[in-house]
C-alpha cells in the first residue's frame, strides 16, 4: 500500500460534491459507476496528494488534499478530471457540483457523516459509509495524513451527534423509508414473501427492518455467491435461481451492485412491488413496464423523504460546527507544536548521549525524557489556546524570537470558484 506523497504542510482541503440537493439521480448514477477510477484519476494530478471518494445512493463526493493555494482555474481543472474519469460532460458536471474549501470541508463532511445532509435526516447508514470510504482510500494508497485525520474526526463527530441528540436512531433510514412507502401496497406483512437481492450493508438493514414489520418469509439471493453465509447467519431461506425466486415473491428489494433484475426476469400479470436501493440502479427501467409490476427507485424514494424536523438537527449542527472549529485549530497547532517538540527533543537527545557517555543508564534516560514531556505540556496547552483565538502568527513569531525556531504556518483556503 502506497503512502502519502508529501508532508501535510501548506495544503488546502477541497471537496467536490454532487448530491441529492444539487444533482439529478441520473447524474449521480453515472458518477457512481466507478468511484475508484475517479479517485485514481484525481490522485494522478500533480498537486493532489490525497483523495477520498465518498459514493453513496444520494451523493458522489471527492475529498482532496491539494498542495498550497489553489486558483479558480485549477479547481475547475479538477472538476474536469472527474468528468473525464466518469464520462460526464464538463459543463453538466460544473453546473451540478458544489465546491467546498478549507474549513468549510470539515463542516460539510461532519454534517454528512452525522446524517444531516441525507435524504432521510439522521439516517443510520451514512456514518459507516464514511468510514468505509476512508478504508478504501487507505487500501488504494490515495489518502493523506490530513484527509485521514479529517475522516476519523468525522466518524467521532457522528458518534457525538448520535449520543447527544435525537437526530439519529431507529427508523431513520433510507431502507425504512422505502418500506414505509411500500406499506400501502403490502396488505399483510406477516404473510408476505420478500426476496432481498444482495448481501451488503443495505441488505442487512433491509432484513432487520422487514423483521421489525413482522415479515416471516424473507429470502436472499446473492449475485456474487455470498448468500449462503448471509442466509445462515440470519436464518433466511437461500435462493440461487433469480427468475423463480422473483416469481414467488410479493416484494423484491435489490441492494446489490450492477444491474441484477431485467425485464425477462419478472413474470407479467401478477402483483409485484420492486424496491431498487442500488446505486447505480439494480433494476432495468423496463421492469416498470411489465404488467402488474410497480418499481420504487431511489428517485421516487427521495421525492417522498420527510422534511427536516426542527430542534434536534439545530443542536446537531452546533456539535458539527464546534467539531469543525476544533479540527481547524488542531490543523494549525500541529506545525507549531511540532517545531517546539523538535527543538526540545533534539536537545534531549544530545543530553542523553552526554549522560550515557558519563556512565548513566536507562533510569537516567527515562527520567530525562519524562522531564522533557512535563516541560512541553504547559507551552503546548498555551499554544493551543492562542491558536484557537487566532493568534497563530504571534505564536510563530515568539518561537522564532525566543528559540530561533521557524514554524510553518498552515495553508490558507483558496477563494471560491467564480
Amino acid at each position: 500500500m502506497a503512502g502519502p506523497r508529501r508532508a501535510d504542510t501548506g495544503a488546502v482541503l477541497l471537496c467536490l460534491s454532487a448530491n441529492h440537493r444539487n444533482a439529478s439521480f441520473e447524474l449521480l448514477e453515472r458518477l457512481s459507476v466507478d468511484p475508484p477510477g475517479a479517485a485514481k484519476a484525481l490522485f494522478a494530478e500533480a498537486r493532489v496528494s490525497g483523495v477520498v471518494v465518498l459514493a453513496t445512493c444520494n451523493r458522489f463526493e471527492a475529498y482532496l488534499d491539494v498542495a498550497g493555494d489553489i486558483e479558480v482555474a485549477e479547481a475547475e481543472e479538477l472538476v474536469d478530471t472527474v468528468g473525464r474519469a466518469t464520462a460526464v460532460a464538463t459543463d453538466e458536471l460544473r453546473a451540478s457540483l458544489a465546491v467546498h474549501r478549507g474549513d468549510a470541508v470539515a463542516v460539510h463532511l461532519f454534517a454528512v457523516a452525522s446524517g444531516l445532509e441525507s435524504v432521510v435526516v439522521g439516517e443510520e447508514e451514512i456514518s459507516g459509509q464514511v468510514a468505509r470510504a476512508l478504508a478504501a482510500a487507505r487500501g488504494d494508497g490515495t489518502t493523506s495524513g490530513d484527509l485521514d485525520r479529517l475522516f476519523q474526526q468525522a466518524t467521532r463527530t457522528s458518534r457525538g451527534v448520535k449520543t447527544r441528540t435525537a437526530v439519529t436512531g431507529s427508523g431513520r433510514s433510507l431502507v425504512r423509508l422505502a418500506l414505509d412507502l411500500a406499506a400501502g401496497r403490502v396488505a399483510d406483512w406477516s404473510s408476505a414473501t420478500v426476496l432481498v437481492v444482495g448481501t451488503g450493508r443495505y441488505a442487512a438493514t433491509t432484513v432487520a427492518a422487514l423483521r421489525d414489520r413482522g415479515v416471516r418469509d424473507v429470502r436472499v439471493l446473492s449475485p456474487t455467491g455470498r448468500g449462503a453465509t448471509f442466509a445462515t447467519r440470519r436464518g433466511l431461506r437461500l435462493e440461487t435461481n433469480l427468475r423463480p425466486a422473483v416469481g414467488a415473491a410479493d416484494l423484491v428489494v435489490t441492494a446489490s451492485t450492477g444491474l441484477v433484475l431485467r425485464r425477462e426476469d419478472v413474470p407479467a400479470g401478477r402483483a409485484l412491488l420492486v424496491v431498487d436501493l442500488g446505486m447505480p440502479r439494480n433494476v432495468d427501467p423496463a421492469v416498470a413496464h411489465v404488467e402488474g409490476v410497480e418499481v420504487l427507485d431511489l428517485e421516487t424514494i427521495r421525492v417522498h423523504a420527510p422534511l427536516e424536523e426542527s430542534g434536534a438537527p439545530d443542536e446537531a449542527r452546533v456539535i458539527v460546527g464546534s467539531a469543525a472549529a476544533q479540527f481547524a485549530v488542531d490543523g494549525a497547532v500541529g506545525p507549531v507544536i511540532g517545531a517546539l517538540r523538535r527543538l526540545v527533543f533534539e536537545t534531549l537527545d544530545n543530553e542523553v548521549a552526554r549522560a550515557r557517555a558519563r556512565g548513566a543508564g536507562d533510569e537516567a534516560e527515562a527520567a530525562l525524557r519524562h522531564f522533557a514531556g512535563v516541560l512541553l505540556h504547559r507551552p503546548s496547552v498555551r499554544i493551543r489556546e492562542l491558536v484557537g483565538r487566532g493568534r497563530t502568527d504571534e505564536v510563530i513569531a515568539a518561537l522564532d524570537l525566543l528559540h530561533g525556531v521557524r514554524a510553518e504556518a498552515p495553508g490558507e483556503a483558496a477563494p471560491p470558484l467564480g
